[in-house]
């Protein structure tokens, strides 16, 4: 399995090959029409993301030590953004999710090219996957 840091850096270089920032929000819509529909049982309140502007669901299940995690949103940048988040923590340890940062949102320029009522909405989706994390490290005592 690849790590964090080694997902983070093919993220950035997919990115990096698009000069135009259109062309960068076309891949983001695009990775989002990849990740797999969330099963409707799973679109529940508790999986619900908190202070996202568009509803954003995110489910986790712990599995031989690793979080695999599955998501949706039903507006379609917003989700290519969770498939980002899901792609670079998906089938990782609870520490090493706790432990790396998504530094590829910066260095792709990201934070910069959103709006501030998504950037927050993406800073609540990190949480939540570290959210995730730390319940799972807690239950299992990792």
């Amino acid at each position: 399995m690849t790590n964090i840091e080694e997902i983070q850096q093919n993220i950035v270089a997919e990115f990096s090959d698009l000069d135009d920032w259109m062309d960068k929000y076309a891949l983001l819509i695009d990775l989002g029409k990849e990740l797999k529909p969330l099963d409707e049982e799973l679109r529940i309140k508790q999986n619900l993301i908190d202070g996202c502007q568009s509803r954003v669901w995110v489910h986790a299940n712990y599995e031989d030590g690793k979080i695999f995690f599955q998501g949706d949103s039903d507006a379609i940048l917003t989700k290519g953004l969770i498939s980002l988040i899901i792609r670079a923590y998906n089938g990782q340890s609870p520490d090493d999710i706790l432990n790396n940062q998504p530094n590829f949102i910066n260095e792709i320029g990201l934070a910069e090219h959103l709006s501030p009522t998504r950037s927050n909405g993406l800073n609540s989706m990190i949480k939540q996957i570290k959210l995730y994390a730390m319940a799972f490290k807690i239950k299992y005592k990792q």
